[in-house]
């Protein structure tokens, strides 16, 4: 197994991981349960005391009760102690209340037969029920504590309040059977060990974080919480700043100038990871609407030769990089020859090459097989055997235009190399002439993030040099679905086309958005082919109505002091999930063991 494919596995475990805990049903499939959760509270409560067939409907009174009860903490917590917690809406207070009622009622169920063992009115009902409101509060201060950022007052009031508002019924209940000032002693009894008990679990689970990045876990947690959620990025990227490293970033700004506007293509060496809003996710789009917003025309962003060892840390450190390459970007341009555009393919591999004045423009594939995050070893190789056939310099972009099983990365290499050096000898070799350029963006309303396309939309570059036309096509999104691609380029034939290339931008601003296993959708997973197709044949026409003919010119520009993630920041980060709910399965028995054997002596007193 090779670097790269042990760390995208870590990425999709920690995804796994993550997107598991947003798997919540709707709100009204949880009152509905909740409903039925109390009923069956009650009925176990009331017969657990009193003889099964009189008091029937007295549990069922006494369960609707418990859930009227539970509504009323529900909105309260809503509206007055959480109204500002950016994660708890009422779907997630009410899904925090049945699971604590489903915990609580396993109690009462024990309890129960406890009862017919010993006989009905035997404490045991009672101390049972008083074990699960224990419990749940472990659950709610843990699940609390590591999930709600409304201060400690608030903490205190949503995990304390509704156990033991909840427990006023029971105590009306209990009166005839018990005497109260014992119950009370427990719940303060209760509180101390449950304080204690919940806080070594949680130190030991944010201990793995301080030994392993430094910063606790379950504040690195909440920090994901908050953006997965609430779309607020800065929590989790103070981590990412803190962990990540000084780089230098370089960007190759290759500009078109005809008669009515500017066109760019804009490669830094960034990856737009690592995910949803969270530091280079969204910056192909923001380079692309920026740069147009400024020199108006059309702007597109493809994917560098790099990996998720280049995430930014942050969306500041991203406006650092556009913010050089709108003032880098105003240059004049003076080369008129291109030559025609070169594809080769091999068994594994499809090269691009055409070059603009000095500068060759080269794409690397290795559709219909995965073409995922491709080394800047590659590139390195390639730029010396350039320099070698005289050019200036090299735009390399990684197509990033299949998805489909994993690779041989050693064989893939090669085949890339190989197929490379033979189209940059072919492109080298061909006569330059004057060429024209069109270019257009579609945005389409069918297709959103959750579907896979980025806020960038579909951009459609044509040059045409001695009557042929090829088009680069520029998805903003994260891979695409095998043979997408190969029906895109066929579309584009029948508008008249002899060739041309489908890139995807690797935007990250799609990945956290939805629920499935992968943590995103690839171009075309959940879309319809042929309504995508459309939207990529009319930013074509677009483009081909804009055909004029052009000037070009190539800048190289270098941006300091940016601070990157770096791959093993990353890859901690990513390994901590595991080694957490590693911790917590081997601490959380021995600890709620001794937790529940402490509280149940205290009970064995009443």
């Amino acid at each position: 197994m090779t670097v790269d494919e042990s760390f995208n596995q870590y990425l999709d475990r920690a995804v796994k991981h993550y997107s598991s805990l947003f798997k919540l049903p709707s709100y009204g499939r949880i009152i509905a349960l909740s409903v039925f959760v109390c009923l069956i509270g009650g009925l176990f409560s009331i017969t657990s005391l009193f003889p099964f067939i009189q008091n029937v409907i007295h549990g069922v009174l006494f369960g609707l009760l418990l859930f009227i009860v539970t509504i009323f903490l529900n909105h309260f917590l809503k509206h007055f102690v959480l109204k500002k917690d950016p994660v708890y809406d009422l779907r997630r207070i009410a899904t925090l209340s049945l699971f604590c009622w489903i915990l609580w009622i396993f109690f009462i169920l024990i309890g129960f037969i406890f009862s017919i063992i010993f006989g009905f009115g035997n404490v045991w009902a009672v101390r049972f029920c008083l074990l699960g409101f224990s419990a749940v509060l472990i659950l709610r201060f843990i699940v609390l504590y590591v999930t709600s950022s409304s201060g400690l007052k608030h903490f205190i009031v949503a995990a304390t309040f509704p156990p033991l508002a909840s427990l006023v019924p029971f105590l009306f209940l209990w009166s005839r059977a018990i005497e109260l000032w014992r119950v009370f002693f427990f719940i303060v009894y209760a509180f101390g060990v449950v304080l204690i008990s919940s806080f070594i679990f949680l130190f030991l689970l944010n201990n793995v974080g301080k030994q392993t990045v430094g910063f606790p876990s379950l504040s690195i947690f909440r920090g994901f919480l908050l953006n997965w959620i609430a779309d607020l990025n800065e929590p989790f990227e103070s981590f990412l700043e803190s962990l990540g490293k000084m780089s230098s970033v370089d960007v190759s700004i290759l500009r078109f100038n005809s008669k009515s506007s500017s066109i760019f293509v804009v490669v830094p060496s960034v990856h737009p990871g690592p995910f949803k809003n969270i530091g280079s996710s969204l910056l192909p789009s923001m380079v692309k609407m920026t740069l147009e917003e400024k020199f108006g025309g059309v702007a597109c962003t493809p994917l560098g030769l790099l990996g998720h060892e280049l995430d930014l840390a942050s969306q500041k450190q991203s406006q650092k990089i556009i913010n050089h390459v709108v003032e880098s970007a105003d240059f004049i341009v003076s080369d008129e020859g291109a030559t025609q555009f070169v594809k080769v393919r091999n068994e594994l591999a499809t090269v691009c090459c055409q070059i603009f004045g000095g500068i060759a423009l080269m794409s690397f594939s290795l559709a219909p097989n995965t073409t995922e995050d491709l080394s800047s070893e590659l590139g390195s190789i390639i730029r010396q055997e350039a320099l070698k056939r005289g050019l200036n310099a090299c735009i390399f972009v990684n197509a990033h235009n299949s998805i489909n099983g994993t690779p041989n990365q050693k064989e893939a290499l090669k085949a890339l190399k190989e197929a490379a050096i033979a189209c940059l000898n072919a492109a080298a070799s061909s006569s330059k002439a004057a060429f024209k350029i069109g270019a257009a963006t579609v945005k389409p309303k069918d297709f959103h993030l959750v579907d896979g396309m980025g806020p960038g939309g579909i951009t459609v570059l044509v040059v045409e040099v001695l009557g042929r036309k090829a088009a680069y096509v520029v998805l903003d999104g994260n891979n695409m679905v095998s043979g997408l691609r190969e029906k895109i380029l066929s579309a584009l034939q029948s508008l008249g086309f002899e060739d041309g290339e489908v890139f995807t931008t690797d935007t990250h601003s799609v990945n956290a958005v939805t629920l499935n296993a992968r943590g995103y959708h690839p171009i075309g997973e959940v879309m319809d082919h042929e309504k995508l197709i459309n939207y990529v044949n009319e930013a074509a026409r677009l483009a081909l109505e804009k055909l004029e003919k052009a000037k070009v010119g190539f800048r190289s520009v270098t941006v300091d002091s940016v601070k990157v993630i770096g791959r093993e920041a990353l890859e901690k980060l990513c390994v901590l999930p595991d080694m957490v709910l590693r911790r917590a399965k081997r601490v959380v028995v021995p600890i709620f063991a001794v937790t529940f054997t402490l509280l149940m002596l205290f009970l064995l007193l009443i």
